[in-house]
C-alpha cells in the first residue's frame, strides 16, 4: 500500500538510502499549507490529519492518513494543506528532487507515482461525498463506514474500529461542530447501532442499520 510498494529488494535499498525516519508527537505540525513541497513522506505509524483553513477561520479537514499512506505534493510545488500529528507519527522522508530522479531509474516506481496521485483524488472525492450528506447522524455513520473500510483493507477485524482521532479532529473532517458529533454518538449508541468502549474503540452493532441510516443522508 505504500509509495515503495512495486520496488524490489536492490530498488529499496536505494530508496532506504536518501530516506530519512521522522517522528512527531501528536498534535505537531509536519507540513504547512502553502510551503515549498520539498519532500515526501510515508506513514509508517501512527495517524496524521491533513486539513485548510477556511477563509472564515475554521479548519476543514481533508480526511485522515495511517500507516501506508502517501504524504506529501506529486504534481503541485506547494504544499496545499497543512498535516498534524493525531496521535504519535512516524514516517519516512525522501527529497522530492531525489524521488523523482530515481523515478527515471525504476519504471515501476514511475508508475507509481501517478497512482498515488490518483489515490490523493480518491480521497478528496471520498471527502466530498462524506461533506455531501445532509443529517449530522448521515454523516458521522458514513465516517464510521469510510474508515471501516480503510481498517479492512490493512487487514483489520471488522469490528470494533479503533479511532485514534478525539470528537473534534472528527468534527473538523465532517463539517459539525464537536458538541453535534458527541451528541450522534450518544444517539448512535442509544439506538444499539454501535457501541463505545475505552480508548475510543467502537464495536459496530448493526451493520444493516448502519447503511440505512447512512443512505438516509
Amino acid at each position: 500500500m505504500s509509495i515503495c510498494a512495486a520496488l524490489d529488494n536492490s530498488e529499496l535499498s536505494r530508496m532506504a538510502a536518501i530516506a530519512r525516519t521522522q517522528s512527531f508527537a501528536g498534535r505537531q505540525t509536519m507540513v504547512d499549507e502553502g510551503e515549498p513541497a520539498e519532500s515526501l513522506f510515508n506513514i509508517t505509524s501512527g495517524a496524521v490529519k491533513p486539513y485548510k483553513l477556511l477563509p472564515d477561520g475554521p479548519r476543514q479537514s481533508t480526511g485522515f492518513l495511517f500507516e501506508g499512506d502517501f504524504l506529501g505534493s506529486v504534481l503541485n510545488d506547494y504544499y496545499s494543506y497543512t498535516a498534524e500529528a493525531v496521535n504519535d507519527v512516524t514516517l519516512c522522508r525522501f527529497p522530492k528532487a531525489r524521488v523523482e530522479a530515481l523515478s527515471e531509474e525504476f519504471p515501476k516506481f514511475e508508475k507509481q507515482l501517478p497512482e498515488v496521485a490518483s489515490n490523493e483524488l480518491a480521497q478528496v472525492q471520498d471527502q466530498m461525498l462524506l461533506l455531501s450528506r445532509k443529517m449530522s447522524q448521515g454523516k458521522v455513520v458514513s465516517f464510521l463506514l469510510s474508515f471501516l473500510k480503510r481498517s479492512h483493507a490493512r487487514g483489520a477485524p471488522a469490528s470494533p474500529i479503533s479511532l485514534p482521532m478525539n470528537r473534534a479532529d472528527i468534527a473538523d473532517c465532517l463539517g459539525l461542530m464537536t458538541e453535534t458529533v458527541g451528541n450522534t454518538f450518544t444517539s448512535l449508541r442509544g439506538s444499539d447501532a454501535i457501541s463505545l468502549l475505552a480508548g475510543n474503540s467502537v464495536p459496530l452493532e448493526n451493520f444493516e442499520s448502519l447503511f440505512e441510516l447512512a443512505d438516509g443522508s
